[in-house]
């Protein structure tokens, strides 16, 4: 984008002049807060309207709109500030807010590179919206689930009709103007059960980059407040809220991990890239996974709000988890204060001792902290509901890593596994002196 020196600009927030840079950060904006035009069954997000006054609608208003990127901007010291959108459903909003968006990151740029990442179901992406997407190189992910029967089992509009129809023409509308683009997958109690047909179908409409996400929420306590799905899992409350029908069981989750990556591996690697399986191979290449929930710690990655009222984390988006507000603190400061800090830190503190002598923990480090509200085989608390999950996938994906991360310490590409597994009739290769760099 173009350097453009900043305006203090009507309607603005109070500027109060550039302040200290951090390191490189991660913020989730919501400028439509949780409305959405979609009644997903399995969405959590849709009760957090609880948490904002009544009647004041869910919009980020533009003076905050405005403070948002210019803090955004200043904060950070990274070379590259990517800005990520998400809700609820942004396009809610209107493709002229997004041009605000775009306008208000050439006034503050001051010479560095802005990138826009805007997660959408999809529904309402039309030409005008694709025109403007691929015009300002936005990358659009789209919320998809599979093909009708497992699609829109769960993701449905507020008459419970079916989406994926209308998924697919937006999605369409991207493709026809060039907009990159990836999917992402909520792995759920159903479509856990037919991982190929899922994967076959994101492959077939067009995605090269696909994102797993697991559904796991659990059915709040009675104790726990007015809420229907229950917080983070701490002291008395690990453990007492059931998942909800939909979460996906850890043993399914395992096997769709594992028949999704069998095809891969012998079919596409090097032509479809699943973030998972990336962030897999970084964790044996001794670099450690991209993905958040498998670092050893966190804190890096904030939610702001459409109110400017900044959380700990896009799953800790509760009362005791705010961090503060825009316009009243800064970016940088919010995600450097000591209770963000000791927020990321607990990530890894709070490990029981199954988990930190698991041959594994490289790996999955834990798992999100989230989901730690089951109780170890020795009855420590703090395992991850998933558990199960990422040592059926880690353990079977072991002896494929090896062989790729050594194809790479060979200055050869990964995707020479596909004809090696050829060569050895698909059994596993052997390749690689150990699990790790």
């Amino acid at each position: 984008m173009t350097d453009a020196r900043p305006d203090p600009g009507r309607g603005s927030m109070a500027d109060p002049g550039p302040g200290p840079r951090t390191a490189a950060f991660h913020v989730l904006a919501k400028p439509a807060g949780p409305a959405c035009n979609l009644r997903c069954t399995y969405c959590f997000y849709l009760e957090k309207s609880q948490l904002f006054e009544p009647g004041r609608g869910l919009r980020m208003p533009d003076a905050m709109l405005e403070t948002f990127v210019r803090d955004r901007i200043r904060s950070d010291d990274a070379p590259e500030v990517e800005f990520a959108w998400q809700g609820g459903e942004p396009t809610l909003l209107g493709v002229d807010y997004f041009r605000r968006v775009v306008d208000l990151q050439r006034r503050y740029a001051d010479g560095r590179r802005i990138t826009n990442a805007l997660q959408t179901n999809g529904t309402l992406i039309d030409d005008a919206w694709a025109e403007f997407l691929a015009a300002n190189g936005f990358l659009v992910g789209i919320s998809i689930d599979g093909p009708a029967d497992l699609h829109d089992a769960y993701r449905v509009d507020a008459r419970g009709a079916a989406s994926l129809d209308r998924v697919l023409r937006g999605l369409r509308r991207l493709q026809a103007h060039g907009v990159e683009f990836n999917t992402l997958t909520v792995v759920n109690r159903l479509n856990a059960k037919h991982p190929l047909k899922v994967y076959r179908f994101l492959k077939e409409i067009g995605s090269r980059f696909l994102q797993f996400i697991p559904l796991v929420e659990r059915k709040a306590h009675p104790a726990d407040g007015a809420t229907a799905l229950a917080g983070p899992p701490a002291g008395a409350s690990r453990g007492r809220a059931e998942p909800t029908a939909w979460s996906v069981p850890p043993v399914g989750y395992g096997n769709f991990l594992v028949e999704v990556f069998d095809e891969w591996v012998r079919r596409d690697v090097g032509s479809t890239y699943v973030q998972l399986f990336d962030g897999t191979l970084g964790s044996w290449l001794g670099l450690g996974s991209s993905l958040c929930v498998f670092a050893p710690t966190c804190g890096r990655a904030i939610a702001l709000e459409h109110d400017g009222t900044a959380y700990a984390c896009d799953h800790y988006v509760y009362p005791q988890y705010r961090l503060g507000r825009l316009g009243e603190q800064t970016l940088a400061q919010m995600v450097d204060s000591p209770q963000q800090r000791k927020f990321g830190a607990d990530k890894q503190g709070t490990l029981p001792d199954y988990c930190r002598r698991c041959d594994l923990l490289f790996a999955c480090n834990g798992g999100c902290p989230k989901h730690r509200f089951l109780q170890a085989p020795d009855g420590e608390p703090g395992l991850n509901y998933l558990c199960a999950a990422y040592k059926r996938f880690f353990g079977h994906v072991d002896p494929y890593m090896r062989t790729m991360g050594q194809l790479l310490r060979d200055d050869r590409e990964p995707a020479e596994i596909m004809a090696l597994l050829r060569e050895s009739r698909g059994r596993p290769p052997r390749a690689g002196r150990s699990r790790r760099g």
